[in-house]
């Protein structure tokens, strides 16, 4: 188990148990944040799921691929660098620590 750290638009923390393999979305839907909706289910259907990455750890994350690049254009006030769908991120002992932010709201 790694621990991923959801933090909310209002401050609030989650360290939320994720296991190796699964998304990051998947961990914070099964952990309860209701921040993230994910109403695609992980498909990249949708941009429910749209967390912004800590600083820190932008360079330590795989890349977008062409679908999520496709699906931020949807999201509610992206990053250019730092935002990211959930769900297209699988958690890997290495993402230990790792800090999200959640937005006000999902698109």
């Amino acid at each position: 188990m790694v621990t991923i750290i959801f933090i909310e638009h209002d401050g609030t923390r989650h360290d939320v148990p994720a296991s190796p393999g699964q998304s990051l979305m998947e961990a914070a839907r099964d952990y309860g944040i209701q921040a993230i909706r994910a109403d695609c289910g992980g498909a990249c259907s949708c941009s429910t799921c749209h967390v912004y990455v800590a600083p820190g750890w932008m360079g330590r994350l795989p890349e977008r691929g062409p679908m999520e690049e496709d699906m931020l254009e949807f999201a509610l006030e992206p990053d250019p660098e730092r935002s990211r769908l959930s769900c297209q991120i699988k958690v890997t002992g290495a993402m230990d620590g790792l800090e999200l932010h959640l937005p006000a709201e999902q698109a």
